[in-house]
């Protein structure tokens, strides 16, 4: 019988490196007590990283021609296909994965999406309908064109969009005019305090007050130092 090979230890500097979250080890490693659920696991957070920000989930069909998780799940499972919907369906009844579907050449196909803010934000899209086919089998779903500018403003200056997020940013968009959201998008840049809150309470105080009455009109640095201060400062202290 024919020894096998040793592990040979990782290189050095390790560019590929894979970021693991704080809560996989405190919280969901106590809690997996399943070989086939902690494999996939780690390599879901694997395979997510390796994707670029437009393609934040995983295909089902993806995940069944993957030679490296087949021989990852082998022993977990009388057949891979098996222990692979065994595993998926742990990891989404535990939470660390969000399953969605949608229709696509006739057929249903299933996603999963990693529960992070982003992660959770990518599954509300799918289920509300703003992803659609692409026709690329590398990147199958895409966002739809039509997909509302303020979210665009909120993820490109603010942060990633989450499921709250974007119900306040839709009852933003609702109550004020666009070229208030993004004046008021580009205070809380410009003053580094990255809040949606924050953008929320100058969006609120210039209704209240009326926005064309401010004393800081044309005038950048008083604008500025007008919201570090009074109620303002509240946010720079969270």
């Amino acid at each position: 019988m024919t020894a096998s090979k040793g592990f040979p230890g990782f290189p050095e500097g390790n560019p590929s490196a894979t970021p693991v979250p704080g809560p996989f080890f405190s919280e969901l490693l106590p809690a997996i007590d399943h070989l086939g659920e902690l494999k996939l696991t780690l390599y879901v957070l694997w395979l997510l990283h390796r994707k670029p920000e437009s393609v934040p989930y995983l295909q089902r069909e993806e995940l069944l021609g993957d030679d490296l998780l087949q021989e990852a799940l082998a022993g977990s499972g009388p057949a891979f296909a098996d222990a692979l919907s065994d595993a998926l369906e742990r990891a989404v009844a535990r939470g660390t994965l969000l399953k969605g579907s949608l229709e696509i050449s006739g057929g249903e196909q299933e996603f999963y999406f990693l529960n992070s803010p982003s992660g959770r934000a990518a599954a509300q899209a799918l289920q509300q309908g703003e992803w659609r086919p692409s026709g690329d089998p590398a990147q199958p779903l895409e966002l739809r064109l039509e997909r509302p500018n303020i979210f665009n403003l909120y993820e490109q200056n603010i942060g990633p969009l989450t499921p709250m997020i974007a119900d306040r940013l839709r009852e933003a968009e609702k109550t004020y005019p666009e070229t208030w959201v993004e004046e008021a998008i580009g205070i809380a840049v410009e003053n580094n305090v990255r809040k949606w809150r924050y953008v929320e309470a100058i969006l609120e105080d210039w209704q209240t007050r009326g926005r064309n009455e401010r004393e800081d009109r044309g005038d950048t640095e008083k604008a500025r130092r007008r919201y570090r201060q009074g109620k303002f400062r509240d946010f720079w202290d969270d």
